[in-house]
């Protein structure tokens, strides 16, 4: 019976070792760069060709115009699986990946996310002359 020694000067060699895993939430750890977590719209920078939605494989992405070149990106993270095909392909850079991967919510309607386009610059109005006064 070879093998309960075996276990026993296992088990007494690692209790002087410290532990290989980290405190998590407790203690972050980073992603790296290239890392494809939560994606980001950028509404002032898309152009509407929604090369987004046909290259998205699970249809997690929707563009919707919304005015005179101005989208609406509807992204859900229920259906997304966070390949980054749709980074890739957006010609203009509007969508980006994130960082961000602690995304569990407690209801599916929460995954969606709605990234509205800027307000449009107020268009200056010009007052209209006062009447001149003959006294």
């Amino acid at each position: 019976m070879k093998g309960p020694g075996k276990i026993v000067r296992q088990a007494l060699s690692s209790i002087t070792k410290r532990a290989a895993t980290t405190h998590y939430p407790f203690v972050k750890s980073g992603m790296p760069k290239s890392f494809r977590g939560r994606l980001l719209f950028s509404p002032e920078k898309c152009i509407g060709c929604r090369l987004c939605m046909r290259d998205c494989p699970s249809d997690a992405i929707t563009i919707r115009k919304i005015g005179e070149k101005r989208f609406e990106c509807d992204v859900d993270l229920g259906k997304c699986i966070y390949c980054a095909q749709c980074v890739d392909t957006c010609p203009k850079k509007a969508l980006e990946a994130t960082p961000e991967f602690e995304l569990a919510q407690t209801g599916r309607d929460q995954l969606k996310i709605t990234f509205h386009a800027p307000e449009p610059p107020a268009q200056p109005t010009t007052p209209a002359p006062e009447p001149e006064v003959k006294a």
